[in-house]
């Protein structure tokens, strides 16, 4: 019989977030928080609503397996899960996210597709307070995503957007669109492409 964690994990392979750590880390939890409610070791009842709403599951499929997994209702918003950097010195963004709000979903956008407010200007300055969506997470990061603009979570925590050029050592240098000096040899947890910005 099928337990609340197993169609925790379902929901998140079906997200296309390859391990426990890459979804905590897109919603902003702790680490090791997710990873024992979908091994099994915690419940997650107090959290369904927040999981249910990133996978674009219910909550009673979830907790229950009441439904199919395709049941939650299609929505013209998306969740925007925290924020990113956009710049050559970036903030420390991704502890203690979670879902901050919603907004309107690009037209591109699957149920899987989540949003980030950006902070920073390497975009472009009239970027900085935007928001940028993405859904397809690849860890380890695939080789189409090279040259490509990224939505990336580094290995000290920090989520940033940049585009990725292989070191050809296992790390990346991270460039932006403006003149910002790149950051050399980061190790990259996770990538995304980059779905859709919209400027402040």
């Amino acid at each position: 019989m099928r337990e609340p964690h197993d169609r925790l994990k379902d929901a998140r392979e079906r997200a296309g977030l390859a391990t426990a750590k890459d979804a905590a880390e897109a919603m902003g939890i702790p680490v090791a928080t997710y990873v024992q409610h979908e091994n099994g070791q915690r419940g997650f009842r107090l959290k369904a609503d927040r999981y249910a709403r990133f996978y674009r599951v219910t909550p009673e499929w979830l907790l229950y397996g009441r439904g199919e997994i395709e049941d939650a209702p299609t929505s013209d918003s998306v969740p925007l899960v925290g924020l990113v950097g956009a710049g050559s010195v970036a903030t420390l963004f991704s502890e203690g996210q979670g879902q901050l709000d919603e907004v309107e979903a690009p037209a591109n956008a699957t149920p899987n597709t989540v949003a980030l407010g950006i902070r920073g200007a390497s975009l472009g300055p009239a970027f900085d307070e935007g928001i940028v969506f993405y859904d397809d997470v690849r860890s380890p990061v695939t080789p189409d995503l090279h040259g490509r603009l990224c939505v990336v979570g580094l290995e000290d925590g920090r989520v940033l957007v940049k585009i990725l050029r292989s070191a050809g050592d296992g790390t990346f240098h991270l460039f932006s669109n403006t003149m910002d000096e790149p950051l050399l040899n980061q190790v990259v947890g996770w990538a995304a492409r980059v779905k859709d910005v919209r400027p402040r």
